[in-house]
């Protein structure tokens, strides 16, 4: 019998939520740390490594994301997969933000 903490579809949802929000936040995260002199050539590379790092580990602890009998090594697969996901839309997000739309 599964309940709330188990189900896979609120593990999916959570999960999901978590790599929004995260890679949303990732660009600028990185871009804080690594915004120097002859160091802004590494904030998209950790950017990306930060939140498929954090996608893996999101699909580890929460196996639902990749269904409901998925093994656990598909879970970490889908959520890098979803975290880099993410990662592209926060920075598609910024790009919209700090240029607008009429370019």
């Amino acid at each position: 019998m599964t309940d709330a903490r188990t189900a896979p579809g609120l593990q999916r949802l959570v999960a999901l939520a978590l790599l929004l929000v995260a890679g949303i936040l990732s660009l600028p995260l990185a871009a804080a740390a690594f915004d120097g002199e002859g160091s802004e050539n590494w904030i998209l590379p950790t950017q990306l490594a930060g939140t498929a790092v954090l996608g893996a580990l999101v699909g580890y602890l929460l196996p639902g994301l990749a269904g409901d009998a998925a093994p656990r090594r598909r879970a970490v697969w889908v959520g890098v997969g979803v975290g880099l996901l993410f990662a592209v839309v926060g920075v598609l997000l910024f790009f919209v933000l700090l240029n607008g739309f009429d370019g």
